[in-house]
């Protein structure tokens, strides 16, 4: 049986794609080239699905959420509130799996940080 590799792309829709790109970059660090090509760091991903009534991702409109590995959790959503982004107060830590913090996008995305244990 043929498998996939790991994920090839995550695709936004957007009212200002430019705009949106520049936000990704300034407030994530994620340094895509002109064709949206990013190199990451080697580590785990997750594939999970979820309970189509779950408050998990936020807006009931949103129906997946992107997931980033962080280094230090606590220094990003610091640097993320430092410029101004929409950073939920709560994190969660899940015993064996790492800690957890969220961040809406300019565009309405909710957006999961992850510190692995």
């Amino acid at each position: 049986m043929e498998r996939v590799l790991g994920i090839g792309g995550y695709f936004l829709r957007a009212e200002d794609p430019a705009a949106l790109a520049a936000w990704y970059r300034d407030c994530l660090g994620l340094d895509a080239d002109e064709h949206g090509l990013w190199r990451q760091e080697a580590g785990p991903t997750v594939f999970a699905t979820f309970e189509s009534g779950t408050e998990y991702f936020g807006s009931r409109g949103q129906q997946t959420m992107l997931n980033f590995r962080v280094r230090d959790l606590d220094a990003m959503l610091a640097q993320l509130r430092a410029k101004g982004a929409d950073v939920a107060e709560e994190t969660q830590e899940m015993d064996g799996v790492g800690r957890f913090g969220w961040v809406t996008d300019p565009g309405g995305n909710r957006i999961e940080l992850w510190q692995a244990a």
